[in-house]
C-alpha cells in the first residue's frame, strides 16, 4: 500500500475529468487522474458521435427519397449492417483520438483504479493505495436510467448499446422523448424502421415554447409515430416485447429506454464526506465555482445533472480545475450563454434564457423561406426572445433548417448585449437561411420601438 499525495485528484477521465486535470496543472497543481479503464470519453464512445454517424447515414437516405422534388429519380436501399459497420469504424476513430489524448498525459499522474471517499480529501483506491489531496473533483460522468419494468426485457437497449447492434431493427419502440429519444427515434425511422415514441409527458425534446413545441410534433408525426401522455406497460411476447397503453398496444423487436442519464456516484462513499445530500444522493453545488458547499470537494460534468452537454462538461472542468487548486479561497466563473442543440432534421435548438413576464418575442416561419424552399427544406419556425423596453435579445427557441448554426450566432449576439435592432444592422446575405430570422427581429423592433435611432433595414425580397 501507498500513501499518495497531490495538490488536485480527479475521480474520472471523461471530457470534464480530462478538462480538470488539465486545468489544474496548467495552473501549477501536481494531479492524479483515477479512472478505473481510461476507456474514451462518453461523446466519443456512446454519446455524441456514434449518434451523430447514424444520423449523418439517415440524412442521406432522407436525401436520396426527397430527391424527385429536384427532377432527379432515384431507388433507396438501405443495406443496414454497412450503416453500423461504417458506424462503429469511424466511432472507433473518434475513441482512439481520445484514448491517444489520455496517452500523452504524465504517467505518474494517471492511476488506474477506482476511488471512493475516506474523508473530505482522502481516498481509497481499489489498488489498496490512498491518496491525500488538497482538493478532490467528482468528474464520475453519467450512465443511461432505466425504469424497473424494461430492465429483464430481452430486447432492452439503450444508448448505451444501440450502436452494437449488428443490423436495424424492424420495428423499435422509444421510450422517452427526450433529446437522445428524438435523435435515435427519428434517424432509425429515415433509416426504414418502424418507429413508435412513448413518453408520460406531452412535451418533446425538452421544448421551452408552446408553438415551437406544437411544430416540431407536426414535423415528427410525419415520419414515426407519437404516444405522448401515455404510460407504456412493457412485456416480453415471443421474441418481442409487447407496449401496453391507454388506449392501445402493439408489439416491437427492440424497446430504446431513453429516459435519461444518472449520475455515477454510486460507490463513492459520498456520506464519509461530511456532505449534506439530497434525495437522490446529490450535494449541493455551486454553479459558479462547481465547490460542493464549504468542502474540498467540486462536482463536474454529467456527474452534477446540471448541465449534461459536452461544451458545458469541458467548461465546468476548468472552473473546477482553477477553483480546486485555489481551495479554500473561492473563484467564481461566469457562465457561457446557455446553448443546447438537439440534431433533429431539422435541429431543434434552445439558446439563453426563456421569455419571462414583459418580454417580447419575434416569430419567423421557414415554411416559405427563400433558402430553405431552394434547398426543399422549407419546414419549421424560428422564436427569439427580447427584454422590454430595451430590446436586448435574450433568448430564442428554433425548429428550423440552419438551427444548429444560427444557434450560435444568436448565442454571441446575446452574449454581447445586442438589441434585435442591432442584428439587423448587421449583413445578412441572400438567399440564406440566416436571411429568415429579420422577420422575427422586426417583430421586436416594431413591439419595442425605443431602441430603433433609424431605420437602416432595407427589407428581404419576396420569400427569404
Amino acid at each position: 500500500m501507498t500513501d499518495l499525495t497531490c495538490d488536485v485528484a480527479i475521480i474520472g477521465a471523461g471530457t470534464a475529468g480530462l478538462a480538470a486535470e488539465r486545468s489544474a496543472r496548467k495552473n501549477g497543481a501536481r494531479t492524479l487522474l483515477i479512472d478505473p479503464a481510461f476507456n474514451g470519453t462518453t461523446c466519443a464512445t456512446v454519446g455524441c458521435m456514434p449518434s451523430k454517424l447514424l444520423i449523418g447515414a439517415a440524412r442521406a437516405a432522407q436525401d436520396a427519397r426527397g430527391a424527385g422534388a429536384f427532377g432527379i429519380r432515384t431507388s433507396v436501399g438501405v443495406d443496414g449492417p454497412a450503416v453500423l459497420q461504417r458506424l462503429r469504424k469511424l466511432r472507433d476513430d473518434f475513441v482512439d483520438a481520445t484514448r491517444a489524448g489520455i496517452a500523452k498525459l504524465p504517467e505518474d499522474s494517471r492511476i488506474t483504479a477506482r476511488a471512493r471517499f475516506t474523508g473530505p480529501d482522502r481516498l481509497a483506491l481499489s489498488t489498496g493505495d490512498t491518496v491525500q489531496a488538497g482538493a478532490i473533483i467528482i468528474a464520475t460522468g453519467s450512465s443511461p436510467m432505466i425504469p424497473p419494468p424494461y430492465r429483464d426485457l430481452a430486447g432492452l437497449l439503450t444508448n448505451d448499446t444501440i450502436f452494437e447492434l449488428e443490423d436495424l431493427p424492424q420495428s423499435l419502440a422509444v421510450i422517452g422523448g427526450g433529446v437522445i429519444g428524438l435523435e435515435l427515434a427519428q434517424a432509425m425511422a429515415r433509416l426504414g424502421t418502424r418507429v413508435a415514441i412513448f413518453d408520460q409527458g406531452d412535451q418533446l425534446g425538452g421544448t421551452r415554447c408552446k408553438v415551437v413545441q406544437q411544430v416540431l410534433q407536426d414535423a415528427l408525426s410525419r415520419e414515426l409515430t407519437l404516444h405522448l401522455g401515455t404510460n407504456p406497460e412493457p412485456q416480453d411476447d415471443n421474441g418481442q416485447t409487447r407496449i401496453d397503453w391507454d388506449g392501445g398496444s402493439d408489439k416491437f423487436d427492440k424497446v430504446l429506454v431513453a429516459t435519461g442519464r444518472a449520475p455515477n456516484l454510486a460507490g463513492l462513499d459520498l456520506e464519509k464526506t461530511g456532505l449534506s445530500l439530497n434525495d437522490k444522493g446529490l450535494p449541493e453545488v455551486d454553479p459558479e465555482t462547481l465547490q460542493c458547499a464549504d468542502a474540498p470537494i467540486f462536482l463536474v460534468g454529467d456527474a452534477n445533472a446540471a448541465r449534461p452537454l459536452l461544451h458545458e462538461a469541458s467548461d465546468e472542468g476548468a472552473i473546477a480545475g482553477r477553483g480546486a487548486l485555489a481551495f479554500p479561497a473561492r473563484v467564481p466563473s461566469s457562465r457561457k450563454t446557455p446553448l443546447a442543440i438537439t440534431f433533429t432534421d431539422p435541429p431543434l435548438v434552445s439558446v439563453g434564457a426563456a421569455p419571462g413576464d414583459g418580454a417580447k418575442t419575434g416569430s419567423a416561419d421557414y415554411t416559405n423561406q427563400g433558402r430553405a424552399r431552394v434547398d426543399n427544406r422549407n419546414t419549421g419556425l424560428a422564436r427569439i426572445h427580447a427584454s422590454a423596453p430595451d430590446g436586448r435579445l435574450i433568448g430564442a427557441d428554433l425548429f428550423c433548417p440552419g438551427a444548429d448554426h444560427m444557434g450560435h450566432l444568436l448565442a454571441l449576439a446575446i452574449a454581447q448585449g445586442l438589441t434585435a435592432r442591432d442584428l439587423l444592422d448587421q449583413p445578412f446575405y441572400h438567399p440564406t437561411l440566416e436571411e429568415g430570422l429579420k422577420p422575427a427581429l422586426r417583430e421586436i423592433c416594431a413591439a419595442v420601438p425605443l431602441q430603433i435611432p433609424g431605420d437602416r433595414d432595407t427589407g428581404s425580397p419576396p420569400g427569404a
